[in-house]
């Protein structure tokens, strides 16, 4: 299907009516477009996506033919402790809607078995995270009341990684897989169907307790596990890390970058479009690999995703044969308690920014009653505030501050007492839009 202008022709992608969970405001939008179309992909081949940074050096096409080729044979060795598995990968896709992360996914699922011989399994975010967990509020919630702890898209992306974990627990241990005490059972058994249907699971039959499930690749071949979302901010992306470091797993990033333009024109034609405002906004949130700061992030690739060339084949199987080549080790790091000391120290600041906005809605509430505001509109002044907290306070766990670019920043000013401030002061001119009315 041919998409406006000059875009490359780009397959529907069948969405399920998700919405990502990021700010509402007004962004600047990008003037990036698209001015020549991708010659015809080869038959059997991979989207061809252009490199366009890497810290490290690839090998070269015959040192990666080589590479696969030594995989291969490790695949078949005994390893120590007579547990003889093969390397296990997770390939995390991230990058805007639209700009071609499924059409790749699904081609390295048709790919990844045929040349290097590997076994490959899609995780699609898409259709493992139920469309409801991006929708407004539960129902039966007071819009002035106090939010629950994560919102519905977080909960359910935490219930994902949690249901992962427990595969790759079960996988590397070779016990039986067991579902997350935290996790819903909804939740459960849209992974369990997942992995049923590529063929990760075997049934209890002979084996004792009834529909329980053992985790296995169908072959002993190098597996490879392909994340596929947008994973727009690096804290989602080393969450999927810490679990390849907790495992001993291989670990490797694919980032498709693709004009703004291009990712709304294809968007566009899809049947379940998401809103170009959604677009627009994760552009401006989008956290592209940093290969110079963060060392876990040096098995990555910036591709694009609107241009092509004959080597990324080579480009992005190398890319997976070092990473499956060089797991990512328990010890590679000594910042786990430094980045668990960080994640409770933000914690802690998050919290007290809720609470100060929170107390700051209910004020605000008040002084709008007295106003004489209608309750049909003080319902929507509600609903405003409340998703403007949200906001600002997914900015400050994420550590962005680009609600404050109103308040003067000095050193002095902490966090979360700049975030509150700048909250107050919008707040403020919402309430006063329904008081002007």
């Amino acid at each position: 299907m041919a998409t406006h202008g000059k875009e490359a022709a780009v397959p529907r992608k069948k969405l399920t009516g998700k919405k990502r969970a990021v700010d509402t405001d007004q962004s600047q939008s990008r003037t990036d477009h698209v001015h020549r179309r991708a010659p015809p992909r080869p038959p059997g081949g991979l989207p061809r996506q252009r490199l366009r940074a890497c810290a490290r050096q690839r090998p070269a096409a015959g040192a990666a033919a080589g590479l696969v080729a030594a995989l291969a044979a490790a695949a078949t060795e005994e390893r120590p402790g007579g547990a003889g598995r093969a390397p296990v990968g997770l390939c995390v896709l991230c990058g805007l809607p639209a700009a071609g992360k499924s059409t790749l996914a699904r081609a390295l699922r048709r790919r990844l078995p045929q040349r290097p011989g590997w076994a490959c399994a899609l995780l699609t975010y898409d259709e493992l995270i139920p469309p409801e967990a991006f929708g407004p509020s539960e129902p039966g919630a007071d819009p002035a009341g106090p939010s629950p702890l994560l919102p519905r898209w977080k909960r359910s992306r935490r219930e994902l990684l949690q249901c992962l974990e427990r595969f790759l627990r079960a996988l590397v241990t070779g016990g039986p897989l067991s579902a997350p005490a935290t996790a819903t059972q909804p939740a459960w058994e849209r992974f369990l169907a997942c992995c049923r249907g590529q063929g990760l699971l075997s049934s209890a039959e002979g084996r004792a307790g009834a529909g329980r499930y053992w985790a296995h690749a169908a072959t002993p071949r190098p597996l490879y596990l392909i994340l596929d979302d947008n994973f727009y901010y690096q804290s989602m992306r080393y969450e999927v890390y810490q679990l390849a470091r907790k495992y001993s797993l291989s670990f490797c990033q694919l980032f498709l970058e693709c004009p703004l333009e291009c990712c709304l024109q294809r968007n566009r034609l899809r049947s379940h479009p998401l809103p170009d405002q959604t677009i627009y906004l994760m552009a401006r949130k989008i956290e592209m690999p940093d290969l110079k700061k963060n060392a876990w992030e040096q098995n990555s690739l910036i591709l694009k995703s609107f241009d092509c060339t004959s080597e990324d084949d080579e480009q992005i199987i190398s890319l997976l044969a070092t990473a499956l080549e060089n797991p990512v080790k328990q010890n590679e790091e000594n910042t786990e308690q430094k980045e668990a000391d960080r994640a409770i120290c933000a914690a802690s600041t998050v919290h007290q920014a809720d609470r100060t906005c929170r107390r700051i809605i209910s004020q605000t509430m008040r002084d709008a009653k007295d106003k004489n505001i209608l309750p049909s509109e003080m319902k929507s002044l509600a609903e405003e505030l409340n998703k403007l907290k949200a906001e600002f306070l997914e900015d400050l766990r994420q550590g962005n501050n680009l609600k404050n670019q109103i308040c003067i920043q000095n050193e002095y000013s902490d966090p979360a007492t700049s975030v509150t401030s700048s909250f107050q002061h919008e707040a403020t001119n919402i309430v006063n839009k329904y008081i002007l009315k």
